[in-house]
């Protein structure tokens, strides 16, 4: 992909066609976008039509989708822009509504789809490499490059604290709702027979029990099995831990009968100070 930035208009990769585009009226040197028609393999997802996905390389990460949406528009309706890391299968991502928790950043080149309302927008987008650099920013709707993108960037990383306050309040008000919710059918359906006649049984109280996961329960086991591997190889035999205890108790005796004599020593030789 970073090759195909070197690359002049004519001389794309096989199958994509590079469009000069812009992102400032004193930019001299155009960007280039390499755009085909996207192809589906078979049993793909619907999210990327067939015949109306235009398949665009060589996107900047300060090039937003309302920039390419804008960019395409004069070829015929957009109805949608994907913007994604690397391509993939067309599967829907979930949306995520916060600003403060789970962002990423963007620091390399992505790929975007860009679905049109009818297949003549393909056709007609592939057409743009005939015209000059696209000029994509905007009065109305500018692209911040260079410096104003660093301090865009800076100012959007001050967190607001009301704002933030205010979208952990929403989020708690939701998890209780929910909670509330799971109770509730939980208590409506306690005592009632399932299809196959079995009744449902679950602990209550000040704790309340926790199913174990399958992880936490293969790490119980593994447990378990190491400290019977070991007490198995310490209690091999009966007698081996018998002769053990007695060897133990035999160096104890020893000792004790060696440290007597080394105090009877100190006291004749008048050495010998307990206290």
């Amino acid at each position: 992909m970073a090759a195909a930035v070197e690359r002049v208009v004519g001389e794309a990769p096989a199958g994509y066609t590079a469009l000069a585009v812009k992102f400032g009226e004193r930019q001299r040197s155009p960007h280039y976008l390499l755009v085909k028609e996207h192809q589906l393999r078979e049993g793909a997802g619907t999210t990327h039509p067939p015949h109306r996905t235009l398949f665009v390389l060589n996107v900047p990460p300060y090039c937003t989708p309302g920039s390419l949406s804008r960019l395409f528009n004069r070829c015929g309706h957009v109805q949608s822009v994907d913007m994604c890391d690397k391509p993939g299968p067309g599967e829907k991502k979930e949306k995520l509504n916060s600003r403060f928790f789970n962002c990423k950043t963007v620091t390399g080149f992505r790929v975007a789809y860009v679905v049109f309302k009818k297949p003549a927008g393909v056709q007609a987008a592939k057409a743009l490499s005939k015209e000059g650099p696209l000029l994509i920013s905007a009065e109305s709707h500018p692209v911040k490059t260079g410096i104003r993108k660093w301090i865009a960037s800076y100012a959007a990383s001050i967190v607001d604290q009301e704002e933030l306050k205010a979208e952990v309040d929403a989020y708690m008000q939701d998890y209780d709702k929910k909670i509330e919710e799971e109770e509730a059918k939980a208590a409506k359906e306690e005592g009632v027979p399932d299809e196959e006649g079995w009744v449902k049984v679950t602990r209550r109280g000040r704790k309340p029990g926790l199913p174990r996961t399958e992880a936490a329960n293969l790490r119980l086991l593994e447990r378990e099995k190491q400290k019977r591997a070991r007490k198995e190889l310490l209690n091999f035999y009966a007698w081996q831990h018998r002769e053990t205890k007695r060897e133990h108790i035999a160096q104890l005796r020893k000792k004790f009968e060696e440290d007597k004599q080394r105090i009877a020593l100190m006291r004749a030789q008048r050495k010998f100070r307990p206290y």
